[in-house]
């Protein structure tokens, strides 16, 4: 599979290749050409530092003729030394059309370095007679060199006039080779670009028209897109996702389905279920004949059998009432308080129990029937197994971000599994609890209510009790 990258990198490399390639050419020619244009510059500068060195030789003599010292002297040999090395560097330039001129022209300097040479050794004699002729001959060779070098550049320039035409015919084609040149590659570029394109645009749009079709709810278009990039795996997930979702489609109307036979189903329970508690004994009716044998211990002087039925009462018009809805901690705890005195009225001495509330946390919304079970798990494990019975603590506290909650027995603690099984809401099997609520009911509606998981710990150790630990966010409470 040729990915989208590197069909770029490809593409760039192409476009590289084209300008470096041209770049080299261009950088080449003219390279060649100011290679020649220096060729011929540095003939005519060679002949011009010959025609100055001369013209230096002159003034150098005049000087010394003058004033005949060794500065001057120093000078003047300074001075042929310079004409002799650029006599050294006129050699090069020989070829056929000014090999006789430039014979001369070699000729006219070595007769100059001659007369120098003379003119020095008459100055040293004293003879400046015969120095005063040597210097106008001097002179003379220096004109004779400067009309030759302006003879040897007429035939320079007649001999490279060709050449110049040429270089000028050359720079023209060139410029006509460039212009042809960029618009053949700009031509070739956007040929390229627009495949490029193509074999990314064309694949998109199918992918495009696929998942209009499937937005109208079409999922059984199969998707074809010709590709062999990201594009081409990119339409094969999204015809995969599309089969998915077909079959998603099919099995939510199966399930649908499914459910309203479940409902129908569900509905002749309730039907049979409301037919059942028809037959039994109306729970108001016992509620009401409770009060009434409540009443009549009170008028016959038992107060303790009258307060006993009343908590019996309140606590059967609680249980009544729906579970899933919220109540004051205020409320939980008068419960807690009516289940507890009718379990002393039964275990007397046996059974312990000791409460600590800070009042201002009464006003806590909780979950109806949250404390009872956990209480009532607590009297069925710690108390009634026990001879000689078993103590209870229950204790409210006001902490700076929570609320926490603590019951606290001394039986004989709680396995690790049942722990887990507890927390894990999974149902536990209980004993004799009067609400018909198992403690992993509570968890799940504590967890529910509240909206995080750890909201009630079990800490227990075998042997040495258990302590169940409800801790609410203020935040969460309000």
């Amino acid at each position: 599979m040729t990915s989208i990258q590197k069909k770029i990198l490809i593409l760039t490399s192409v476009i590289l290749a084209i300008m470096v390639t041209i770049w080299i050419a261009l950088t080449y020619y003219n390279y060649k050409t100011q290679n020649q244009y220096n060729d011929i510059l540095q003939r005519y500068i060679s002949l011009n530092e010959v025609t100055s060195a001369s013209q230096q030789v002159i003034t150098d003599l005049n000087n010394y003729m003058l004033t005949p010292s060794a500065g001057h002297l120093r000078q003047l040999n300074l001075s042929k030394g310079k004409i002799q090395e650029a006599k050294y560097e006129i050699f090069p330039l020989r070829n056929e059309e000014n090999d006789f001129a430039l014979t001369n022209y070699i000729n006219l300097i070595d007769s100059l370095l001659e007369t120098t040479d003379r003119l020095i050794m008459f100055i040293s004699g004293k003879d400046m007679e015969a120095a005063a002729i040597e210097f106008s001959e001097a002179t003379r060779i220096s004109n004779y060199i400067a009309e030759m070098k302006l003879t040897i550049l007429d035939t320079e320039l007649k001999t490279y006039d060709r050449f110049y035409r040429n270089i000028i015919v050359q720079s023209e084609e060139l410029i006509k080779l460039g212009v042809w040149l960029i618009l053949l590659i700009t031509f070739i570029l956007l040929f390229i670009s627009y495949w490029f394109s193509l074999s990314i645009t064309r694949p998109v749009y199918k992918l495009t028209q696929a998942a209009n079709e499937l937005s109208k709810g079409k999922f059984d278009i199969q998707i074809d897109v010709e590709s062999n990039d990201e594009i081409s795996f990119l339409a094969k997930t999204f015809d995969r996702m599309r089969i998915n979702i077909n079959n998603l489609i099919s099995e939510i109307k199966q399930k649908a389905q499914l459910e309203h036979e479940l409902q129908q189903n569900k509905l002749l329970l309730q039907e049979s279920q409301f037919r059942s508690l028809q037959s039994q004994i109306n729970p108001h009716f016992l509620f009401n004949t409770l009060n009434t044998l409540s009443k009549k211990a009170y008028l016959e002087g038992s107060e303790e059998t009258s307060d006993l039925l009343v908590s019996v009462a309140s606590l059967l018009r609680y249980n009544l009432k729906r579970i899933d809805r919220a109540v004051t901690l205020a409320e939980e705890v008068a419960v807690l308080r009516q289940y507890m005195d009718i379990q002393k009225a039964r275990f007397t001495q046996r059974l312990k129990f000791f409460i600590e509330i800070d009042e201002s946390c009464l006003d806590l919304k909780i979950p109806a029937l949250t404390l009872q079970p956990i209480i009532e798990n607590a009297v069925i494990h710690a108390v009634e197994p026990k001879e000689e019975g078993g103590t209870i603590w229950f204790r409210i506290f006001n902490q700076a971000e929570w609320i926490t909650l603590e019951i606290e027995d001394d039986g004989t603690g709680m396995p690790k599994e049942k722990i887990e099984q507890i927390l894990n809401e999974r149902t536990v099997q209980t004993e004799g609890h009067s609400t018909g609520i198992g403690f992993s009911n509570v968890v799940k509606r504590l967890r529910l209510f509240y909206g995080y998981e750890d909201v009630l710990l079990i800490e227990s150790t075998e042997g040495k009790g258990t302590k169940v630990i409800i801790k609410i966010l203020k935040k969460r409470s309000k």
